[in-house]
């Protein structure tokens, strides 16, 4: 398959750059408080959404094949999508409240990091990968 989407799969890793978003945004808040609106106007999308409101050249093709895509891998990657958004929602709920800006950057750090494995299983789902996320980054950073 082409424009980026597996072929064993028929998910395109695209769909992860939106969730990559908020955690740049968050990991960002400590040294950028200009941040915290750009986080407050991120909102979830699902699969469908993001590649409909994309730039992304072969938009239609991803939405396409998502349309083929195993029932079971497609509900893993809505679940993990939902769990990020819910994550990111959170934060929204704490920065709204306007609390101390240390108190806030340690949050948005702390959120990052737990979205991150979130993002790494859900990488791992639309590469196709049967190891666990952390298996797949400590072989990468042994080669």
């Amino acid at each position: 398959m082409e424009a980026n989407i597996n072929p064993a799969t028929g998910l395109a890793t695209d769909y992860l750059n939106h969730f990559y978003e908020a955690i740049m945004l968050l990991e960002l808040l400590p040294s950028c408080p200009d941040c915290r609106d750009d986080i407050l106007a991120w909102r979830p999308m699902s699969y469908r959404e993001h590649f409909a409101a994309s730039a992304f050249s072969d938009r239609a093709l991803a939405i396409a094949a998502y349309e083929t895509v195993d029932a079971a891998l497609r509900t893993r990657l809505e679940e993990l999508a939902t769990d990020m958004g819910a994550l990111v929602a959170e934060i929204h709920t704490v920065l709204q409240a306007n609390p101390a800006p240390g108190a806030s950057d340690q949050l948005a750090v702390y959120t990052a990091a737990q979205l991150r494995p979130l993002a790494a299983q859900a990488a791992a789902l639309i590469n196709g990968s049967t190891e666990a996320p952390q298996a797949v980054i400590d072989g990468l950073m042994n080669t």
